[in-house]
């Protein structure tokens, strides 16, 4: 009899820490993973969407993605098949498949979800797809290979950086024309591009190992930053502190302050890190590692290094929802 009980006690405790172990997985990953992230999986043509780790099949060459600010849809383009996909983020279902120019590469979708800008560096333009009734309405002429894109908070300007190198093209959204090309002495092959919280400061990441701090008022590079090897995704986090960088021929993240421009870290996450984006409340930063095929999460508070998952073949851009 007290075998039994002995034996039942054992069985109730065992249950106990299996379900403290599982609640607190599930509970940790729901605090890392306040918002929801996806990630577009170069070379086995998918996507990802966490914190549920969940995958689909897409189309080849799942590049740039970027989220409606609602959420409810996610833009990704494809240079292979020149086209921009759109798919509901909930259910994964394909909405649309719009045909674009050459090379499609970076992408943004508006403040207010109606359009989306993509970059089209293989013919110097930029495509305006109209994100309500799913049509290529627009094509908009610019310098050699623009990149990719950064609305300003009013939606009213778009940037795209000209790999090329004529600097950083300002586009009116509502007369869809480049109004001028702000030169970027010291980033001479302007790459991706990030905004500060208050949209006067853009910064631009190179192919090789800069970023450049450009303000948008005075035109003028105020700081070229050294950083790791290799072009990379940019991001000012969520909380307007810090602008973050990764580095696809290094084995680095760095972290600079977003005010005074100064390096706070570089942090080993393994090579290739290319897409960088924090959480909307600044806590989490997420890093996608291109040649280790894998998604690392760090804890902003200290920096360091709390989860890391595999994931298919190259992972290489994310977006997340409520950190546009």
């Amino acid at each position: 009899m007290n075998q039994d009980k002995s034996f039942q006690k054992m069985y109730m405790q065992l249950v106990s820490v299996i379900f403290i172990a599982i609640y607190g997985t599930i509970a940790q990953a729901a605090n890392m993973f306040p918002n929801e992230i996806f990630i577009t999986l170069k070379d086995s043509g998918e996507l990802a969407q966490f914190p549920k780790h969940k995958v689909w099949k897409a189309h080849p060459v799942m590049l740039y993605n970027s989220i409606t600010p609602d959420g409810k849809r996610l833009v990704v383009s494809s240079p292979k098949q020149q086209s921009v996909y759109v798919f509901d983020s909930k259910t994964h279902k394909q909405l649309a498949a719009i045909k674009v120019g050459k090379a499609s590469k970076g992408l943004k979708v508006s403040p207010n979800s109606k359009e989306v800008y993509v970059a089209n560096e293989g013919e110097a333009s930029v495509s305006v797809v109209d994100l309500v009734n799913y049509k290529n309405v627009a094509t908009i002429q610019t310098e050699e290979m623009p990149h990719n894109i950064r609305f300003s908070n009013d939606g009213k300007i778009a940037y795209v950086t000209l790999q090329g190198g004529a600097g950083l093209g300002v586009i009116d959204t509502n007369t869809r024309k480049v109004l001028k090309v702000i030169k970027t002495p010291g980033i001479p092959t302007p790459h991706n591009l990030d905004l500060s919280a208050d949209g006067q400061t853009a910064f631009i990441r190179d192919t090789s190992s800069n970023v450049g701090v450009l303000n948008l008022k005075t035109e003028q590079i105020e700081k070229v930053i050294p950083v790791g090897q290799g072009h990379a995704g940019i991001d000012v986090s969520a909380d307007g502190k810090y602008v973050i960088t990764g580095a696809i021929a290094d084995e680095i993240v760095t972290v600079i302050d977003a005010k005074n421009y100064q390096i706070l870290k570089q942090i080993k996450v393994g090579f290739g890190s290319h897409g960088v984006r924090t959480s909307a409340d600044g806590r989490w930063l997420y890093v996608v590692v291109t040649a280790d095929d894998k998604l690392v999460v760090i804890d902003t508070q200290n920096w360091s290094i709390v989860k890391e998952t595999s994931l298919a073949s190259f992972p290489f851009w994310l977006a997340v929802k409520d950190n546009p």
